[in-house]
């Protein structure tokens, strides 16, 4: 029984370190640095082992499933991770508190998703090409490289501009250390009824370049209402309204497209978003402390 029971535990015990070394491994960051920012005790940083992104996973899944209207599959609702296949090809930036270490490991409290073309095109492609068609806009710009932005979140404890501020800092160090010209990804707003974000759509899709704008799949197009007959928007009322995410993407000069898909998995209307990054004014990164990127864009 003493033999039986030692090999046992020996089987056990070789299993769990198998599993511990592979959540430990490092992860290929193509040569960017793990550490994109510090501000008191939170650090802005890629995720550099499986660890780290199972950490990511369970903040977006306190957010879009417990905060939100995302329903989560069977699988990630036993794990309490929001899993999506999209996530093995992705780097994920996150944002971590000093000031909330549990068993040593500072706690997640913010995260971005970033897929670079080369690799989506090596792998599942774009995840915004599942709602909209990407394909006129990159046959448009065959000279631009462009990074899929998503998953973006942050724990409802530190909703405030220090967390989104290190998001976007560690953003833009990562774009410019790839070479990236332009960020594209899906701007959700809460609730799946279109009709309730119509102004908000009709408002954001009045502005930007209308190269950057493409068209939701057929079976994913919401039925925007007729906007013929609504007052004048207010500018003051609609940035009140907005969450700060789709606010900081409107501020940074983004193009949004005009009719928006439904997310019925996530319980949001998704408005395709393009910022050109040669277009962001200057004062805006300075507030990062950064560098405005060469520009690179044809008329």
């Amino acid at each position: 029984m003493a033999l039986t029971f030692g090999a046992a535990a020996g089987a056990t015990s070789g299993a769990k370190g198998a599993f511990v070394n592979l959540l430990s491994r490092r992860r290929d960051l193509g040569g960017l640095a793990v550490f994109l920012g510090r501000s008191g005790d939170l650090e802005a940083r890629l995720a550099a082992t499986a660890k780290e992104v199972r950490a990511a996973q369970k903040l977006r899944y306190r957010v879009f499933f417990e905060g939100g209207d995302a329903a989560p599959n069977a699988i990630g609702r036993l794990v309490r991770r929001d899993l999506c296949p999209f996530d093995r090809a992705c780097d994920h930036l996150i944002v971590t508190d000093k000031g909330l270490a549990r068993l040593g490991r500072p706690e997640v409290v913010g995260a971005y998703r970033l897929l670079r073309q080369e690799v989506a095109e090596c792998r599942f492609g774009f995840y915004s090409a599942r709602e909209f068609d990407l394909a006129p806009l990159l046959a448009r710009w065959p000279g631009l490289r462009f990074l899929e932005v998503g998953r973006a979140c942050v724990a409802e404890s530190h909703r405030g501009r220090h967390v989104l501020d290190l998001l976007w800092r560690g953003l833009w160090l990562y774009a410019r250390h790839h070479g990236l010209d332009a960020l594209i990804g899906c701007a959700s707003l809460p609730g799946a009824d279109p009709t309730h974000h119509s102004t908000a759509v009709r408002a954001l899709a009045s502005g930007g370049d209308p190269r950057f704008r493409v068209s939701p799949l057929p079976e994913r197009a919401a039925a925007m209402p007729d906007a013929s007959g609504e007052p004048p928007i207010d500018p003051r009322a609609l940035l009140r309204a907005l969450p700060p995410l789709v606010k900081g993407y409107l501020r940074l000069g983004a193009t949004f497209s005009p009719i928006p898909a439904v997310d019925r998995a996530f319980g949001s209307i998704d408005l395709f978003v393009a910022i050109p990054l040669s277009k962001v004014e200057p004062r805006y990164l300075e507030h990062f402390g950064l560098e405005a990127p060469r520009r690179r864009l044809a008329a």
